[in-house]
């Protein structure tokens, strides 16, 4: 009897202990660096930039100045980093680069001149198979600087503004002309998307002021030949003002509008909303301030964390509500299986105080401000993130749960989406490239099931050495499928043949 109840016990410890390895093998980080691609990269030369052509590989390119044309160097590889073409195409040099995109497997330049003496827009669009490029001149009337370029089948889009107030143009690859898009307004407002489907359709977002004098969202649908075919306002609860929004349709022809609302004349936002307007154009409109969201302050050192939320309770207890003010950018909602995922990030500006006497010193060639904003006596230092955030919704546009990855020491001068998501059966992994390590952390809705781990971009050799403080401008991508791409500059050392600068692009794949 007591061996069979040993035996028994035996039976459940080792099935338990089998239980607990699978898990933790299923929930373990699973990322592959599969390939590298590395050329020499001279200190005084120009690095390339990556546009990721899906399936059709990466396109490298750079400009190259000269005495009176420039040129734009482009070399395409393949999703293995064969060397498909390599070739030069002559530019202006007076024309400064503005757009580029992929679409239906060609590649698309936008370029303006420098100044606004001439309104004109040069495009050029390239055969990613060959090369062969075409150029178009587009006729503008308002000077603008595009801020937003999209290409449809039919027709490039670009968004800019002219004066603060949002401009739209419409380019027609058929007829060779151009038009500025209907039913945009004539204040100012903020441009936050232009959204293009596969159909040739597109939504233009307005961020601006209602007849009530609260900030809201327009949508505006246009048809693939640039007309208007709806104008729809989002109608904010009284004293919210929305700040800033995305959009995306969903299979049932709905749209789901999700961003970030705040108080009036405030750059900063007190939480998000999530609008869900059905085909008749009923809306429904959901907030939830960073207060009410259980995960939003899992960035912050657990004692901090912990006074937060003690003090969110005590005045919950007393009927009243804390607020909180963040300056926060949605960047993307991904449909999932029955849910939708949003993922934003949390940023502040910061800048620093100097005399006259030393700006030399932060304007030298060398220095990461030769370029930088002086407002009051004061350098912009760039901006500076604290954690992404990412929810998930029903498809009624419910919250269902709320987490968070804390972003360490990212600094950016541009304002620019640094973590990227990728969904693998019930998991998210949450990731970003900073100082040569892919950091990661994988979570299962509201629950955390790795905390994030560091994993180096690894080079050609296993002994190598790369230098940190130079891979600043590193970047990580979203490619195709379950794959992405890290690209930059590094400084490596290697024992047995020394140093070498390089620029490198590596495949990595989660899965």
């Amino acid at each position: 009897m007591y061996s069979t109840l040993i035996k028994l016990w035996l039976s459940k410890v080792i099935a338990l202990a089998i239980a607990i390895v699978l898990n933790t093998y299923a929930c373990a980080q699973q990322v592959f660096q599969t390939s590298r691609y590395e050329i020499p990269a001279a200190k005084d030369e120009k690095s390339f930039d990556v546009i990721p052509a899906q399936e059709d590989g990466v396109i490298l390119y750079r400009r190259l100045f000269g005495p009176k044309t420039d040129q734009i160097e482009i070399v395409k590889l393949d999703t293995t980093f064969k060397e498909n073409w390599r070739g030069y195409m002559p530019v202006d040099r007076k024309f400064v680069l503005m757009g580029k995109t992929v679409s239906q497997n060609q590649l698309y330049f936008l370029l303006r001149y420098h100044d606004y003496s001439k309104n004109d827009f040069e495009l050029y669009a390239l055969e990613d198979s060959s090369g062969k490029f075409f150029k178009y001149s587009i006729k503008n009337f308002i000077p603008f600087a595009p801020s937003e370029f999209q290409v449809t089948e039919k027709a490039a889009i670009m968004g800019g503004y002219y004066n603060q107030i949002p401009v739209v143009l419409y380019f027609s690859f058929l007829t060779g002309k151009s038009k500025v898009l209907p039913g945009l307004l004539n204040e100012n407002g903020e441009l936050t998307q232009v959204k293009v489907y596969p159909d040739g359709t597109f939504d233009v977002l307005i961020s601006a002021k209602n007849f009530k004098g609260q900030q809201t969202v327009w949508m505006k649908n246009y048809d693939a030949n640039g007309d208007i075919q709806s104008n729809l306002a989002l109608e904010p609860d009284e004293k919210k003002h929305l700040i800033f929004a995305r959009s995306i349709k969903t299979s049932n022809n709905m749209q789901l509008v999700a961003g970030v609302f705040g108080g009036r004349n405030s750059d900063y936002s007190r939480g998000l909303f999530l609008a869900s307007i059905d085909p008749s154009g009923a809306q429904q409109l959901r907030y939830y301030n960073y207060g009410d969201l259980e995960n939003f302050f899992k960035y912050m050192k657990a004692k901090r964390e912990k006074r937060v939320k003690e003090r969110i309770e005590r005045r919950k207890i007393r009927g009243k509500r804390t607020r909180f003010n963040y300056r926060f950018l949605v960047h993307e909602i991904v449909p999932y299986k029955n849910q939708y995922i949003l993922l934003g990030e949390a940023f502040y500006p910061r800048y620093l105080s100097t005399d006259v006497g030393s700006y030399g010193s932060f304007f030298s060639p060398n220095s990461v401000y030769q370029n930088a904003i002086i407002r009051n006596g004061r350098i912009f230092d760039g901006y500076h993130y604290t954690h992404a955030v990412v929810m998930g919704f029903d498809l009624n546009g419910k919250l269902l749960w709320d987490n968070s990855f804390e972003i360490n020491d990212v600094r950016t001068f541009t304002l620019e989406q640094f973590v990227k998501l990728e969904i693998v059966n019930d998991k998210i992994a949450l990731l970003y490239l900073f100082e040569n390590e892919l950091r990661t952390k994988i979570i299962q809705n509201d629950e955390v099931l790795e905390g994030k781990t560091f994993e180096p971009i690894k080079t050609k050799a296993e002994n190598e050495i790369v230098k940190k403080e130079a891979t600043d401008l590193n970047k990580l991508d979203y490619w195709y499928r379950d794959f992405f791409f890290a690209h930059g500059v590094q400084e490596i050392t290697n024992p047995g043949t020394g140093k070498r600068r390089v620029f490198f692009i590596n495949k990595i794949r989660y899965h």
